[in-house]
């Protein structure tokens, strides 16, 4: 488990906190590391949840399927970011999403009751741990947000747009690689893939972008 402790000082999760603390907590926080293959659940749909999940390698992903088996990406999970932490902190709520590894991925579990209450020394950094979840907690409702502003236009090419437009503004770039593939794009932006598909070669023929796979340019800026 140390060989994860200079990852796991650069995550938002331990902001603050020394690598010597960090090996000090483990410990306290329950922490074990799990493996999964791809295409496999980390969590289901109806599980209950008690622990957070921090992944260490490879990429997952948050999702919602309704009974007719319609899927919807709410999000991506990559190293050193959390999931399930809102359903660990209501523990009598089963979760409404599922994780799925989208490649092979390692993942770090912490006992939720364990991360919510400070150990006996009452020491610092488990207080600054606390604080630095509740700011993660945060982030993810921004994410969640940016996401409605997506899905809320009402064309597949102003969704698509707006999508690479926050990327290209993400990466400081013109010129990007997503980690979305077309169907998980779809999913995420909630359309059709064979539509997507169809404006991303309009877009194209029109000069406004350039795509090869999942790399991206914006030309008409």
């Amino acid at each position: 488990m140390k060989q994860y402790i200079p990852l796991l000082k650069n995550t938002n999760m331990f902001h603050g906190i020394t690598e010597t603390e960090i090996a000090s907590m483990l410990g306290c926080l329950g922490a074990r590391v799990v493996s999964y293959k791809k295409n496999e659940y980390i969590l289901r749909h109806g599980d209950s949840v008690h622990s957070i999940g921090m992944v260490l390698s490879g990429i997952a992903l948050i999702e919602q399927e309704d009974v007719w088996g319609n899927r919807n990406i709410i999000s991506e999970i990559t190293p050193g970011i959390l999931y399930a932490e809102s359903y660990a902190c209501l523990s009598q709520m089963p979760a409404e999403i599922s994780v799925l590894a989208s490649e092979d991925t390692m993942v770090m579990q912490f006992d939720m009751q364990r991360v919510l209450t400070t150990c006996s020394s009452s020491c610092h950094f488990h207080n600054r741990l606390i604080q630095n979840l509740l700011g993660t907690i945060a982030r993810k409702n921004v994410q969640l947000t940016k996401k409605m502003e997506y899905i809320s236009k009402k064309t597949i090419r102003e969704k698509l747009l707006a999508y690479l437009s926050t990327e290209s503004l993400k990466n400081n770039s013109a010129s990007f690689k997503i980690s979305f593939n077309r169907q998980e794009l779809a999913d995420y932006l909630c359309v059709d893939r064979s539509a997507l598909s169809n404006e991303i070669s309009k877009l194209q023929k029109e000069g406004v972008i350039a795509c090869q796979k999942c790399q991206f340019t914006i030309l008409n800026q």
